[in-house]
């Protein structure tokens, strides 16, 4: 079963897609034109030029998968950079909600260490004598 777990790849292809284009046309736009491998362990991620529409294409084991959002009002934002962005699932979760990537982005992971007196310091300010 596709799974958009964690580890999984996400590219988004830039410009905007005909979206009558299917699995096979968009298997070679991902080869072609991304220079990216298909059968990767990753998803493309195409909109259509409104951007009201997302087609995602995925390969697991011995076939596409071909996933479509269509939003009934609103448009979805996609980023303004120059090369082949490549997003996180939890940023692909982000896209498909509607947010602005440039805007959103998560707390930094911090490393905390417990003392034995019981107070919570970050490790980055634990000293070799403390």
């Amino acid at each position: 079963m596709f799974r958009l777990d964690e580890g999984l790849k996400v590219y988004l292809h830039l410009e905007a897609i005909d979206f009558r284009v299917g699995l096979n046309g968009l298997a070679v736009l991902v080869e072609q034109v991304l220079g990216l491998d298909p059968f990767a362990r990753a998803v493309y991620v195409f909109r259509n030029k409104r951007a009201d529409r997302v087609k995602i294409l995925g390969w697991e084991r011995n076939g596409f998968w071909l996933l479509i959002k269509r939003l009934e009002q609103d448009r979805f934002i996609w980023p303004d950079v120059q090369a082949v962005p490549t997003l996180t699932v939890e940023q692909l979760h982000w896209l498909l909600d509607g947010m602005d990537l440039a805007l959103a982005r998560p707390h930094p992971q911090r490393m905390y260490t417990r003392l034995a007196c019981g107070r919570i310091r970050p490790a980055k300010f634990l000293h070799a004598r403390d």
